[in-house]
C-alpha cells in the first residue's frame, strides 16, 4: 500500500512538473490569448447583446464558454508547437509514463480555465452583484468541465504534426460546432424534443446545466448527472489522446 501511494506520488509530481512547465512558458504565447481568454469573451457578447437575460442567466453562460474555450485552447496549441521546437522529444524520453504526460498536459488546460472561470466570476459579483446560490456546485462544474474540455483539446494535440495550424482549423470547428448544439444559447427548456436530444450530446451542455444549478439554483438535468457525464467525457477524451499518441512516435512524431 505504501509503495503504491509513493508511485502515485512520484507520478503526480511528474505530471505537475510538466504542467508547471508549461504554464510558465505558454501562458501568455499569442495562440493562448487568442483562442482560450479572448475568444469566450467575444462569443458571449456577440451572442448576448440586446438580449434581455437576468444577470446570475448571463454569468452562468460566460462561465461555461470561459471554461470551455479556455481549456480546450491549450493541447491543440502546446503539444505541436513542443514537437516543433524538438522539446516534446525530451519529455517523452523522460522516465515518466504516457498517461502521467498526458495529464500533465491536460492540466495546463484545466488550471487555465479556472484561472480565466475565476476572472469572469469576480467580474460578475463586483459589476451585476451576482451572488451563487450553491458553491460547491460551482467549483464541481469548473474543475469537472476544466478537466473534460482539456482533455478534448489534448485530442487534437496528439494528432501527428509538428504545425499548431494544422489542428486550430478542426479543433475551432468542433469547439463551435457542440457550442452550436449544447443548451449554451437555447436553454434546454425552450428546446424541441429532438433539438434537446441532440443537445445531450455535447459535454457543454451538462457543464452549462450544472452552472445554471450553482449560479441561479435552476437546471434541467440532476447536478449528479451533470457532474458524472463530465466526468466520464473527461475519461474517455483521454483515451483517443493515448492512441494516437502511440501511434504519432511510430511515425516519428
Amino acid at each position: 500500500m505504501n509503495k503504491l501511494l509513493q508511485r502515485v506520488g512520484d507520478e503526480a509530481a511528474q505530471a505537475w512538473t510538466v504542467a508547471s512547465k508549461d504554464i510558465r512558458v505558454y501562458y501568455l504565447r499569442p495562440g493562448m490569448i487568442m483562442f482560450g481568454f479572448l475568444m469566450p469573451f467575444f462569443m458571449f457578447f456577440s451572442f448576448s447583446v440586446k438580449r434581455e437575460m437576468a444577470a446570475a442567466q448571463g454569468i452562468a453562460r460566460l462561465m461555461a464558454l470561459t471554461t470551455f474555450f479556455t481549456a480546450a485552447a491549450a493541447g491543440p496549441f502546446i503539444v505541436p508547437l513542443e514537437r516543433r521546437i524538438g522539446t516534446y522529444d525530451r519529455l517523452l524520453a523522460a522516465p515518466m509514463s504516457l498517461i502521467t504526460l498526458l495529464l500533465g498536459k491536460i492540466a495546463v488546460g484545466a488550471f487555465f480555465a479556472i484561472a480565466v472561470s475565476v476572472v469572469s466570476l469576480a467580474i460578475g459579483m463586483a459589476v451585476f452583484g451576482v451572488s451563487i446560490v450553491n458553491p460547491a456546485l460551482l467549483a464541481g462544474g469548473v474543475l469537472l468541465g476544466a478537466f473534460a474540455f482539456s482533455a478534448l483539446g489534448l485530442i487534437f494535440g496528439s494528432i501527428p504534426t509538428r504545425n499548431p495550424g494544422d489542428v486550430q482549423m478542426p479543433s475551432t470547428l468542433l469547439r463551435w460546432g457542440l457550442l452550436f448544439i449544447s443548451g449554451v444559447f437555447i436553454p434546454l427548456q425552450e428546446m424541441g424534443s429532438v433539438a434537446r436530444a441532440i443537445a445531450y450530446l455535447s459535454p457543454l451542455t451538462y457543464a452549462q446545466d450544472l452552472m445554471n444549478h450553482a449560479v441561479s439554483g435552476s437546471g434541467l438535468i440532476a447536478p449528479w448527472l451533470d457532474m458524472a457525464v463530465l466526468l466520464a467525457s473527461g475519461v474517455l477524451f483521454l483515451v483517443p489522446s493515448i492512441w494516437m499518441h502511440r501511434r504519432a512516435r511510430k511515425l516519428g512524431f
